[in-house]
């Protein structure tokens, strides 16, 4: 029997809007998948606004929040104006007020979208190749936020940046320094404090 508190994203889309809905454990493994589905709905040429239900997301983690952050700047260059999360819990509203959202995000404490329509987000596998680059697009998005993440998560991004590097010059990702596996895993151990 599956986790019931793994990860699982949802979405709905009527007219142009979509409603995307994270429910469960929400770390980098899901990271392949939510940016996957980031990238395809901007490509919709129909889309008209976008809505994050965060209502039954359990845990978040800082690659999550900077994958959700991207939405709010792809919203922002589109249709210049903010996108909307939903977030009941007080937990997972400070870790968005502490990551700085609230600045480029409405956020809203009502009632989780129920919706018949919600689809399973198609899963993309974390692939070890494409891992730490997507790791280190949400966490260089998160630095560009505010002064605050910049210092969070500048030492993570000039590791990954490193960790990239020296891929490139080995010719692949060497497994045993682990830097992929470190991707597709938690948050870096220096920010858990931070986000969760």
């Amino acid at each position: 029997m599956p986790d019931s508190n793994a990860g699982r994203a949802l979405y709905a889309e009527h007219q142009g809007t979509y409603v995307l809905k994270l429910v469960g454990d929400i770390r980098a493994p899901i990271c392949a998948t939510l940016d996957s589905f980031v990238e395809s709905m901007f490509c919709d040429v129909k889309l008209r606004s976008i809505l994050v239900d965060l209502s039954e997301t359990q845990l978040i983690d800082s690659t999550a929040l900077g994958l959700i952050a991207k939405i709010a700047v792809h919203t922002r260059k589109r249709f210049q104006e903010k996108p909307v999360i939903i977030s009941t819990r007080p937990d997972i509203t400070r870790i968005l007020d502490s990551m700085g959202l609230e600045q480029v995000f409405d956020i809203v404490q009502e009632a989780s979208v129920i919706s018949h329509a919600m689809n399973e987000v198609p899963i993309e596998r974390c692939v070890e190749s494409s891992a730490c680059q997507k790791v280190l697009e949400a966490h260089r998005v998160l630095m560009s936020l505010n002064e605050k993440n910049h210092e969070t998560f500048k030492e993570v991004v000039a590791a990954l940046e490193f960790d990239q590097f020296d891929s490139v010059v080995d010719g692949s990702i060497n497994e045993s320094i682990g830097g992929a596996t470190d991707c597709c895993g938690d948050i870096h151990p220096d920010t858990r404090k931070h986000v969760g």
